[in-house]
């Protein structure tokens, strides 16, 4: 018999547990399904990012950070150690308690929300008059039915073609996060987040690391006036980035993997390696969805088709995150699993596409919002621009880390903030303020005439909004 809900999520990564938490805030009777497994087999909510995902890779960049420090920035502080060394069992698995922490967190909310949870794997079975309807297969199969369901399936690692992973050798995000001893040669096949945050990780604990790039540019979704600042403080670090590459024969032995490519100078290479990560994109996750028993629409990438509101072809349900159009961040699913929930309670759900902000975790950190010099260039948008070093903010000498920038880019007429782009220390929460101030529609004056407490990081945000008229007070 199946069982009667008005709202069921399928998928419980950061979009789905999240828009069955705000149904349920909105008095909805809600059930999530999601098969993710922990090491024990059992439930592990929270998709891609909590376990395979944004939360173990900051994990593991914390753990590596700290062992870069140990070894190379300690002495300038005074401070003696003898040889450091890396114990990466109990690294990894701290990073697995981590993870846990957070696993653990999302099935208290969902008791706390009085969330029917069903663990196992959601397929739609058809629609009626009574809604659409859910099969669960796992360790117990269940038939759910709700007016409403929720896609938020996430998605899954695009693999090379003819390379498939095997998560010992040719590792995707998931076999990256659990390799067991530091490799000696490392090569990693794109330089986009995931690239650069595995490579730094394993550069830092000792590998020699190699990252493959297809494209001319390095990072060229972001500022370029940025993406060469974080490109000389990769090259300095020892980060081998190589663009411009076509990439030939993978050949995968006992020892390892080799990688045939030819370079930017058109010269035949072969990379000899420990290890190989791929990370050249993410697929939407829509196998084993059975949409044709609803008719739900799909695109030529196999995500599912959307308006504006997130709304499929087929009334009732609805698709947020990396299965649907839009950047695959998981603040983005969140958002659109928050703007849903509020949809079909009769409320205005608001996700703001252009003030969603993104950020590389690396050391220096990358962070962005808005759109970058070239972008206004092309779209023949009249800007000022405005620039503030790290190296003249008096908190970032303090702590011992002044690589990079704040750059604003601001309207040439009304001053409206278009753009924020930061490369240095704490990025990533400095990011929040231009993300807040462009929601508003603040302009670069707005900023820079905000108090900022000294010393801080943020001081550099609004000398950087400083210059965008010419009137840096530090520089």
């Amino acid at each position: 018999m199946s069982k009667s809900f008005d709202v069921v999520v399928i998928g419980g990564g950061p979009g789905g547990y999240i828009a069955a938490i705000r149904a349920a805030q909105l008095g909805f009777q809600v059930a999530c399904v999601d098969e993710w497994k922990s090491a024990t087999g059992g439930p592990a909510l929270g998709g891609t990012c909590t376990n395979v995902g944004c939360i173990p890779s900051k994990a593991l960049l914390q753990s590596s950070e700290h062992f870069d420090h140990a070894n190379h920035h300690f002495a300038e502080h005074g401070i003696s150690v003898g040889k450091v060394q890396i114990d990466v069992g109990q690294m990894l698995a701290r990073k697995d308690m981590v993870v846990k922490q957070n696993n653990d967190g999302i099935q208290y909310l969902f008791k706390k929300n009085k969330i029917a949870f069903f663990h196992g794997r959601g397929a739609f079975l058809g629609s009626s008059d009574a809604g659409h309807t859910v099969q669960v297969s796992g360790s117990v199969e269940e038939t759910l039915t709700a007016k409403h369901v929720i896609v938020a399936t996430g998605s899954s690692a695009r693999a090379l073609p003819g390379t498939p992973f095997d998560e010992v050798n040719v590792l995707s995000n998931d076999g990256a996060l659990r390799v067991g001893a530091v490799p000696k040669k490392l090569a990693l096949i794109g330089s986009g987040v995931i690239g650069l945050e595995m490579g730094s990780v394993w550069r830092r604990l000792g590998s020699d690391v190699t990252i493959l790039e297809g494209l001319p540019t390095f990072l060229g979704a972001v500022d370029q006036q940025i993406a060469k600042e974080a490109k000389k403080a990769f090259d300095k670090q020892g980060l081998k980035i190589e663009l411009g590459v076509q990439v030939g024969d993978i050949k995968v032995g006992k020892k390892g993997v080799s990688v045939a490519y030819t370079n930017a100078k058109g010269e035949a290479v072969v990379l000899d390696a420990d290890k190989l990560i791929v990370s050249i994109g993410r697929v939407p996750n829509t196998t084993g969805l059975n949409p044709v028993a609803v008719g739900l629409a799909l695109d030529e990438r196999g995500a599912i088709v959307v308006d504006g509101d997130c709304k499929t072809n087929v009334p009732g349900i609805w698709a947020v995150g990396d299965v649907v159009r839009g950047p695959m961040l998981a603040h983005k699913a969140e958002e659109e699993g928050v703007a849903v929930a509020e949809r079909i309670a009769g409320q205005h759900g608001h996700v703001n596409f252009n003030t969603i902000p993104w950020v590389i975790y690396t050391s220096p950190e990358i962070a962005w919002v808005g759109r970058t010099e070239q972008q206004l260039k092309a779209d023949g948008v009249a800007y000022k621009s405005g620039t503030f070093p790290f190296l003249a903010n008096g908190r970032a000498r303090a702590l011992g880390d002044t690589t990079g920038m704040v750059k604003f880019l601001a309207d040439a007429a009304t001053d409206e903030i278009l753009g924020v782009h930061i490369v240095g220390p704490m990025a990533s929460e400095l990011i929040a303020e231009a993300v807040v101030a462009m929601e508003f529609k603040a302009s670069a004056e707005d900023i820079a005439r905000i108090c900022h407490a000294h010393p801080s990081l943020s001081e550099a945000t609004k000398e950087a909004a400083l210059a965008v008229d010419k009137r840096t007070l530090n520089f």
